[in-house]
């Protein structure tokens, strides 16, 4: 008869969770996790580190009600990966950080791949390169700024990386069909809670 295998007390299970986007999902996930009886060692947006094995079966369905999506195929990790990078990308503060790397190389650092294997991967699963992604999530920042009021044009333009307002406003209008001085007038007569707001 076989002894019994004893996890060491550092055993963890990685998870990797499709659909994470903001903070408020990292708590969303995490408190679920809690909830399920799991010790949640670490959270970041698209992982989740648990301590033990766990089994998928129970998690997958409650984190289905909450809108997010276990990722088990590789293929899917990697994409996963690199959307987490681009949101990480869009959403660092320009004023705070400098960028020192090219979009590329950023991206590549942080999913550990090579550029062009992910840039194949990506726009065969996606329908669109990555370049394309990085613009259409660095306008979907744009609005929420805009949303907020807070920031003038120039200040957001400066704070996404835009060389100048024309070069935003010029990819604003050719997304969202509309300048961002008309977005702006659209929002302030909409006032509709930001997460109902469907981003076009």
């Amino acid at each position: 008869m076989q002894p019994e295998r004893k996890l060491s007390p550092d055993s963890t299970t990685t998870l990797h969770i499709k659909n994470m986007v903001c903070n408020r999902c990292i708590k969303v996930v995490g408190e679920e996790l809690e909830k399920l009886g799991f010790d949640v060692r670490s959270i970041v947006l698209g992982e989740v580190v648990v301590a033990g094995p766990v089994d998928l079966g129970v998690i997958r369905p409650v984190l289905e009600e909450n809108g997010f999506e276990l990722i088990e195929d590789q293929r899917a990790k990697t994409i996963e990966h690199i959307k987490q990078a681009v949101l990480k990308l869009v959403r660092r503060d320009a004023e705070q950080e400098p960028m020192r790397l090219k979009h590329s190389e950023y991206i590549a650092h942080e999913v550990g791949k090579d550029y062009h294997s992910l840039s194949t991967l990506f726009s065969s699963i996606e329908n669109v390169t990555i370049e394309q992604y990085i613009i259409l999530q660095r306008i979907e920042r744009a609005k929420e700024l805009l949303k907020y009021g807070e920031l003038t044009l120039s200040e957001i333009s400066y704070k996404l990386g835009y060389s100048s307002v024309q070069h935003l406003s010029n990819q604003f209008k050719k997304v969202t069909g509309m300048t961002p001085g008309e977005f702006k007038k659209l929002m302030a007569n909409m006032r509709k809670p930001l997460d109902k707001v469907i981003p076009g």
